[in-house]
């Protein structure tokens, strides 16, 4: 079984040879950190450290939804330690010089009123010819012949605007300027339609992506009849169009507590929940209780049970079992894994994980890697 029949096939609830084998990513402190306890030291990335563990690959295509052109980067101020920024995305910041990727100090956002949005989105002009690659012809080709999993990436309706505004911008904005909101929303409905019809058309992508962080561990940042006036009907143009051209999994990555959310994103079309953060009050068992097979799963596994240690370990994964027998569900951790796991218990967590859901261990990094000479 290909990588592209496993994913399909358990987004279908149909049997498996066994269950994608896929986890999410890691803090750059995390592989830092792992070197010091075994981790080959050429592995300093995502990508390198997904190859490393064997994990199955995914494609996504290489399409420009974001703003174009960036912002020009700046440095404004600086001391001993901190600078002061305006990053490629228009946000003024301090920033730490020993270049921890701690959270940035947001001082100031490109979009504090109606005439910013209206320079802001000349950036968001569906037209510019930079959105796609140059060899547009030949990649289409290479992802319709794919044997892995092959999606695209559909943007955000409220986490961008939250980004380009701040939180606590937005939320006012929500109750003072409604209408912007709802411009805000629809140009970019418009946006991603615009941009990725072209690709939908011509290329048979197996699942979509949308990002939008919307969430603490209390709930929701809009209300639930705010989400359901403003952005349900726009998702549904989206995931129309994308169900008429076939596909049929479409993820929405959103980080803390999405429980008063998911059924609006499921009447959305918007049907696999990622990465069901557990400490942010989410949890795939109960989703999927209450959901049944109307909902598709990815993620779910409590990182925090991976500092614990190898009996909590081996207990978050009996916990999840029977889900996993279900279907519609690829486990794996529930955020990027913390530099607070250990390497060692890492390594456990992939060895039980994969032990107990029949997933083949791969062969030694330096096997795989002399086999495709």
């Amino acid at each position: 079984m290909t990588h592209k029949e496993r994913f399909l096939r358990t987004m279908r609830f149909q049997p498996v040879d066994h269950v994608p084998d896929e986890e999410f990513g890691y803090w750059t402190e995390t592989l830092t950190e792992w070197h010091k306890q075994g981790l080959p030291e050429f592995v300093d990335n995502l990508s390198k450290a997904d190859e490393y563990f064997g994990f199955a690959p995914k494609w996504y295509f290489p399409i420009n939804l974001g703003i174009i052109p960036g912002f020009q980067y700046q440095v404004l101020e600086e001391d001993d330690r901190h600078r002061i920024i305006i990053d490629e995305s228009g946000i003024k910041c301090m920033v730490n010089k020993d270049g921890a990727s701690t959270i940035p100090k947001h001082l100031k956002f490109p979009i504090e009123t109606r005439q910013d949005w209206e320079d802001f989105r000349k950036r968001l002009d569906s037209t510019n010819p930079k959105r796609y690659p140059e060899n547009w012809e030949q990649l289409r080709d290479i992802y319709n012949n794919a044997d892995v999993p092959v999606g695209i990436s559909a943007g955000s309706l409220f986490g961008w605007i939250r980004n380009w505004m701040g939180f606590e911008n937005v939320s006012y904005m929500c109750a003072d300027d409604p209408e912007l909101i709802e411009e805000i929303m629809e140009h970019l409905t418009e946006h991603i339609l615009a941009t990725i019809g072209r690709a939908v058309r011509e290329i048979k992508f197996d699942f979509v992506m949308m990002w939008e962080d919307m969430a603490f561990n209390k709930g929701p940042m809009i209300s639930p009849r705010l989400f359901d006036k403003w952005m349900v009907p726009r998702y549904k143009r989206i995931t129309d169009f994308l169900k008429q051209h076939g596909c049929e999994t479409v993820i929405v990555d959103c980080d803390g507590n999405i429980n008063e959310l998911v059924g609006l994103w499921l009447d959305a079309g918007v049907n696999c929940m990622f990465p069901i953060e557990v400490r942010g009050n989410s949890d795939p068992v109960a989703i999927r209780e209450k959901y049944g097979n109307r909902v598709l799963l990815a993620g779910g596994v409590d990182k925090t049970q991976l500092i614990e240690g190898k009996e909590s370990i081996r207990k978050e994964i009996k916990r999840i079992e029977k889900l996993v027998q279900m279907g519609g569900y690829i486990p794996h951790v529930d955020h990027r894994c913390p530099p607070n796991v250990t390497y060692e218990n890492y390594l456990y967590y992939l060895d039980v994980k994969r032990d107990t859901f029949g997933i083949p261990r791969p062969a030694p990094y330096e096997e795989r890697m002399a086999a495709k000479v």
